[in-house]
């Protein structure tokens, strides 16, 4: 039978009656029950969305990596389309164009920038509540208690390394994935009306949504047996798929098994450096504890066989979808060079773990809620924020130094950025220079075009963005040689020892970028 969420979101029964007395009623459609709950907590939910979306707006910036790659890109895209980017075209393609799309559209309406806040902030919106229903559909009540976590995850790695297009994609798959576990007859397939939507996002949703729905469906009308039994055969499933891919393309992987162990989900809180991989650690701890403490709780209670035997009502299915999303990612590859691109579809493993931290969530959907919950979980969501605020408030710092700099070149030059992480930092900031180019300049080693994975594409010989990605490789790392045809060409790069202070120079020929400036492991 399938899941329902039957605490908030479903009518109450009727005191009057009994089991024995009269059937119960049918339970309501699936929208009745969306909109009661919307009627009941209407307020509450415009109160957490808005707390949700802050960090949207808290700075001049975004400070989420490729984010500002593509805002960058949608002003080229708006370029070749009034015929001022001689050399770049746009590729027609049905997938990986979702977020590109709405910039453009938007930005056709208000500024870019405008466009870029209003677009981040409704991706982060759409990821946070899709994850809320798919925890509150699985737990069958409405999980206000996990919203510190849900709103971490929502901000976790994924979110800060700005890969929006695989970020939307995730967020769809979650909402469909929560209408079919929430769904009743039909309804249950609603979900499939948003396969376009994740197929324009981003191929892996689909993956997500279409693997997850029929596991969920089949394990529905399963005894608890016959679930394990399930699970031990769709685990071959993976296996199955590492041993073609590897077989059909050059593959790779982060390392061997054990290290590949510490991407478990909450691995998405570790960002900037040392404090938050403590953030991590101890959000595990604590989501252990819950765990365990519940567990106990109902095992240690006599006379209520009830509670004991709603343990795997509770926890079955979440572990499964968490198991089997884990194992995933330690037996599939974390990069894949697929032909019809010029760079590897990489990073895999670290995107998984998005999944993985919301079936964390769908696992800790099952407690049975506690004030201490919520302390927790607060607790380390108030330090995780503050943390975030300073660390983007200096690459804000940063970024405005760029505008300063940039402003002082002739309209139109091409510009380079060596720009490195913070010394313990898994987030890339390089592609901060490409923002403040809009409207003046030219982001020389602008990945997109040379990737062949986005809409906006380069010609070789053109002036606008470097069209071979070997080249763009040797840019970003610091060793690309500059030659006669580059020029002019001026790159922006960390002077001092802290990493936040930058300054900008003009290059010459045979001259590498990188050769000049400070390095996060040269000192």
């Amino acid at each position: 039978m399938p899941v329902h969420i039957t605490d908030s979101l479903s009518s109450p029964e009727d005191p009057n009656t009994t089991p024995a007395a009269a059937p119960p009623a049918p339970e309501p459609s699936v929208f009745i029950r969306v909109g009661r709950f919307l009627r009941r907590h209407w307020l509450r939910l415009l109160i957490v969305s808005a707390a949700v979306v802050a960090p949207c707006f808290w700075h001049a910036h975004i400070e989420a990596g490729d984010v500002a790659s593509h805002t960058y890109n949608a002003w080229l895209a708006q370029l070749i389309e009034r015929g001022r980017a001689p050399g770049l075209w746009l590729a027609p393609q049905s997938s990986n164009i979702l977020f590109d799309l709405s910039l453009l559209g938007l930005g056709k309406v208000v500024s870019l920038r405008a466009a870029e806040k209003i677009a981040v902030a409704g991706s982060v919106l759409l990821f946070f509540w899709s994850a809320f229903a798919l925890v509150g559909a699985i737990s069958r009540r409405a999980p206000w208690y996990l919203v510190p976590p849900l709103a971490m995850f929502a901000y976790g790695w994924t979110f800060q390394q700005g890969l929006m297009n695989f970020y939307l994609s995730v967020g769809l798959a979650l909402l469909g994935l929560a209408l079919v576990a929430g769904g009743q007859g039909p309804a249950r397939f609603l979900g499939v009306l948003l396969v376009p939507l994740m197929w324009m996002a981003h191929p892996l949703g689909v993956v997500l949504f279409v693997a997850a729905s029929a596991y969920l469906i089949l394990a529905a009308e399963l005894a608890p047996w016959q679930q394990l039994c399930l699970l031990c055969v769709t685990a071959l499933v993976p296996v199955g798929v590492n041993i073609y891919l590897s077989e059909r393309f050059r593959v790779g992987r982060k390392g061997p098994l054990l290290l590949r162990l510490q991407f478990d989900g909450s691995d998405q809180l570790s960002l900037f450096g040392a404090r938050y991989n403590w953030i991590a650690h101890l959000f595990l701890a604590l989501a252990v504890v819950c765990l365990l403490a519940d567990v106990l709780s109902r095992r240690t209670q006599r006379g209520n066989s009830r509670d004991q035997q709603d343990l795997w009502a509770s926890y079955g299915l979440p572990l499964q979808f968490y198991a089997l999303c884990l194992w995933s990612a330690l037996v599939l590859p974390d990069a894949i060079a697929l032909p019809q691109y010029n760079t590897p579809l990489s990073l895999l493993t670290d995107r998984a773990t998005t999944v993985l931290a919301v079936f964390l969530c769908c696992l800790l959907g099952g407690l049975r809620p506690r004030f201490w919950h919520l302390a927790g979980f607060g607790g380390l969501a108030v330090a995780f924020f503050l943390f975030l605020y300073q660390d983007t408030a200096r690459l804000d710092r940063m970024e405005q130094q760029v505008e300063r700099y940039v402003r002082l070149l002739p309209p139109g030059q091409r510009v380079l950025a060596t720009v490195w992480p913070w010394i313990g930092s898994r987030i890339l900031i390089h592609h901060m220079v490409d923002r403040s180019c809009v409207e003046q300049c030219f982001s020389y080693g602008n990945y997109e075009p040379a990737s062949a994975q986005f809409r906006v594409r380069a010609n070789p010989g053109n002036k606008i963005a470097l069209a071979d990605f070997r080249f763009v490789n040797a840019a970003e790392s610091g060793t690309y040689v500059v030659q006669p045809g580059d020029l002019p060409v001026f790159e922006i790069y960390q002077c001092k020892p802290d990493l936040t202070e930058l300054c900008m120079r003009e290059l010459s020929p045979g001259e590498r970028n990188g050769s000049a400036g400070q390095h996060p492991y040269s000192f």
